[in-house]
């Protein structure tokens, strides 16, 4: 089943383009992420998938409806955990997550949530007691308390320990496993990688590359660099063979090679490099998308 399908989605904030005409299919269960740098175009695209912002252009389903006109029962199947944290401060966490359990017509059993989000301790602490990454934590456990079909994740894990965010992971990697479909924007590529089945980098507004992240961007047909070190001194050799070259290097040298390392383009080097090799955002002059938010244009 295909829960969001975008075809030529484009939005504008008067003369600039903060999104240009991108498609966009995930699937039921499916861990999609959405990863650019900031104007990229991941907020507006994101925002219009909510049905939180108007798009100028292109045809959207999101759980079989137009974001554009779904109602109120169409809302109660989204869970949507926001970058800004939440500011009910003078109540405690277990009052809020039964309160906002309230909103939904099959919620979580509210201390359930509680517990896998790893708030237990502080259930009866009031908000604004509790740390930067407490409050991350509470967001999220708001956004999965109504049970929905579809999460989105907005920068999820920022304040996180590492911890935190293993724990976090392990959360996401049960509900993908219950049936939950979840789109993912992050910044930590790591996040990404262990997370995601599929990924997408938007830069100027456009999807640039897609794939999983074992083969976007050709990360998967990338030549190795090998180093080692012998009695002649330091080499490096890029090579499409790396198990061979090896072979050779222990064959020839009668096993003293010394420093012997392999690498691969990391998720990390390769978002790198799309991006650079796009730079679509200085070209077109495109400036972020959340200052044009801020103009409201």
């Amino acid at each position: 089943m295909t829960v969001i399908s975008a075809h030529g989605l484009r939005k504008t904030y008067g003369a600039r383009v903060a999104v240009d005409g991108i498609d966009l299919t995930v699937d039921r269960a499916e861990v999609y992420a959405l990863l650019g740098p900031n104007g990229a175009g991941k907020t507006s695209t994101i925002e219009i998938l909510e049905g939180h912002r108007r798009r100028d252009g292109g045809t959207v389903s999101v759980l079989g409806e137009d974001p554009g006109t779904a109602g109120r029962r169409w809302r109660a199947r989204l869970g949507i955990v926001l970058q800004t944290a939440t500011d009910a401060a003078e109540l405690t966490v277990r009052e809020t997550v039964r309160h906002f359990a309230g909103y939904y017509p099959h919620p979580r059993d509210p201390d359930e949530v509680i517990e896998v989000c790893g708030l237990t301790g502080k259930a009866g602490a009031r908000i604004r007691t509790l740390s930067g990454g407490q409050r991350r934590r509470l967001d999220v456990a708001l956004g999965i308390v109504g049970r929905p079909e579809l999460l989105f994740l907005d920068e999820p894990t920022t304040g996180f320990d590492p911890e935190a965010r293993r724990q976090f992971w392990a959360l996401i990697r049960r509900l993908a496993d219950e049936g939950v479909t979840i789109l993912l924007t992050t910044h930590y590529l790591d996040e990404a990688e262990a997370l995601a089945g599929r990924l997408a980098v938007l830069a100027g507004g456009r999807i640039i590359a897609e794939g999983t992240p074992e083969t976007i961007g050709g990360r998967a047909s990338v030549a190795a660099t090998v180093t080692w070190r012998d009695a002649d001194g330091d080499h490096r050799e890029r090579t499409d063979d790396p198990v061979a070259l090896v072979a050779r290097l222990t064959d020839r040298a009668g096993g003293t090679v010394t420093d012997l390392r392999v690498h691969r383009p990391s998720l990390e080097d390769v978002y790198l490099d799309l991006i650079g090799e796009a730079d679509l955002i200085g070209e077109r002059g495109l400036i972020g998308e959340r200052d044009l938010i801020g103009e409201g244009r």
